[in-house]
C-alpha cells in the first residue's frame, strides 16, 4: 500500500472515531485498522528517512575538502 493511500485511510478513520457516532464494535475494528495503517506509515517514513540520510552522507563524502583560508 502506498503511503499516501494509507495516510488518507487513516485520516478517514480518525475522523470517524472522533465524531463519536460509531458503535463500539465498529470503533474497535476501526481502531485496530488504524494501528495497522499507522505502523505501515511509520515504517515507510522511517525507510524514507534512512534513504535521505544515506544520500546526504554520500553527498558529504563526495564533496571536496575545503581549502584552508589564505593568510
Amino acid at each position: 500500500m502506498r503511503f499516501e493511500d494509507a495516510e488518507k485511510e487513516l485520516t478517514h478513520i480518525v475522523e470517524r472515531l472522533e465524531s463519536g457516532n460509531v458503535p463500539l464494535d465498529e470503533a474497535l475494528t476501526l481502531w485496530e485498522r488504524g494501528e495497522e495503517l499507522y505502523r505501515l506509515c511509520r515504517e515507510q517514513l522511517d525507510a524514507a528517512q534512512g534513504k535521505v540520510e544515506e544520500l546526504a552522507k554520500r553527498v558529504d563524502e563526495t564533496r571536496p575538502a575545503a581549502e584552508p583560508p589564505a593568510v
